[in-house]
């Protein structure tokens, strides 16, 4: 339902942000709150790629931007979980910030697909 050159790209960050997470959360120290954040973070991580590769086999442009639309959440949801590791004290800014530069990015790449979905509908 996307641009090939699109799909070519976000698809493997979106599965390479996931590995990353994964690591990150295999990381974090053994504390509840870290496990807790942890687990939803990798959860919503793994989502991420999950339904972005789902979107990329709609079935039509209302699927396409309906599958999107989790997509965009999820990864607007990991953000949230890695603000939460720097406001938990879990973790510190600057190591988590490239990490949240990509879920940033992701989000936006993803908003911009949906919107130009919905514009050639």
């Amino acid at each position: 339902m996307e641009n090939g050159n699109d799909h070519r790209h976000l698809k493997p960050r979106t599965r390479q942000f996931a590995l990353r997470a994964i690591r990150l959360v295999e990381a974090l120290p053994k504390t509840m709150a870290a496990q807790v954040i942890g687990r939803q973070l990798m959860r919503c991580a793994l989502s991420v790629g999950a339904n972005y590769r789902s979107a990329s086999r709609a079935r039509s442009k209302a699927d396409f931007v309906s599958k999107m639309g989790l997509v965009e959440e999820e990864a607007d949801e990991c953000s949230y979980w890695l603000d939460m590791l720097v406001d938990a004290n879990v973790m510190k800014k600057e190591r988590l910030a490239d990490l949240m530069t990509e879920a940033h990015e992701i989000t936006a790449m993803v908003v911009a697909s949906i919107r130009t979905a919905r514009r050639r509908s």
